[in-house]
């Protein structure tokens, strides 16, 4: 078994996490929060949404959080559309990250459009940001399985994946968004990804709906990726996915990676610092099995 000397986690708490919290939290925390976590050692980080407040009130002070906490080499901000790619660029955000669903449904669900519909509005945006010079980072959801469709054949991950690959996206941030993928199927679609798109940036993204992500990232591991999304506390889901619940827990991702051997860079101690800000202002319990150890260590 040949697993890589380190991993990078991208940090997706403030954004992918705060984004499905049914409480807003308050943008002075938010950016107390973000501060924490680049102190803690995470070279990269989603840290807000430019999205209709209509749509996402959680994410309405983007600009603000931008201002604040966005003047990081690795910052990421998720934008869904040309009003929010203006936004964003306005902000100052050299980094970007653009959405879209392989399952049709989902995409009607969460934006009204088909996978085709959808690639036809998203492609151009890529490709006049790639010729401004922005990093896009291009988040595939119900990459394995979709709430209303049910289980994605590999080919047509690898299909969309292809396009925007081809679009010229930077990254690939492969996503199972409703957490009901088992660790041979992500061994297995890693593989074929790795294969079949071996120069494109990757990262998985995993949902521990049903306790799984950990087991899924080091299946992962094992078929070559060493880029993780992971949200500090487990915080998040997606409000356009029933039954997706929080995304794998960073500080148990990088507690897990640390026992194998492998560095991250992050500092467990100050994430868990980190964590304690944001904490009294969510809507839930953060269970994460390694926070939850941290916090019971520090009241004896």
């Amino acid at each position: 078994m040949e697993l890589p000397q380190s991993v990078e986690i991208i940090e997706v708490g403030p954004r992918d996490g705060l984004q499905n919290e049914s409480n807003f939290v308050p943008t002075q925390v938010k950016n107390e929060f973000i501060i924490a976590l680049w102190r803690a050692g995470f070279k990269e980080m989603e840290i807000t949404s430019f999205v209709s407040p209509k749509w996402v009130p959680q994410m309405k002070d983007a600009a603000e959080v931008m201002r604040v906490s966005g003047d990081h080499q690795g910052t990421i901000v998720l934008t869904p559309n040309k009003r929010g790619i203006d936004a964003a660029l306005a902000s100052g955000a050299k980094a970007v990250a653009v959405f879209i669903g392989v399952s049709s449904s989902f995409n009607q669900k969460n934006i009204n459009k088909t996978t085709e519909e959808a690639l036809d509005g998203l492609l151009p945006h890529i490709r006049s940001l790639k010729e401004d010079g922005i990093f896009v980072r291009a988040c595939i959801s119900t990459a394995f399985h979709c709430p209303y469709e049910g289980e994605i054949a590999p080919a047509d991950t690898l299909a969309l994946c292809r396009v925007l690959s081809d679009a010229g996206v930077d990254e690939l941030s492969v996503a199972d968004t409703i957490g009901k993928a088992t660790p041979k199927e992500s061994f297995s679609l890693f593989t074929l990804l790795k294969k079949e798109l071996p120069e494109v940036l990757m990262a998985a993204h995993f949902h521990d709906t049903r306790k799984m992500a950990l087991a899924n990232i080091y299946a992962s591991l094992c078929a070559g990726i060493t880029r993780f999304d992971a949200s500090a506390g487990g915080l998040g889901g997606c409000p356009f996915a029933p039954g997706a619940s929080g995304n794998a827990a960073t500080e148990d991702v990088v507690y897990m990676l640390h026992r194998m051997g492998i560095d991250t860079g992050v500092d467990l101690n100050l994430l868990n610092e980190a964590i304690r800000i944001v904490e009294p202002h969510v809507s839930r319990e953060l269970d994460s099995w390694y926070y939850q150890s941290y916090k019971e260590e520090q009241s004896s």
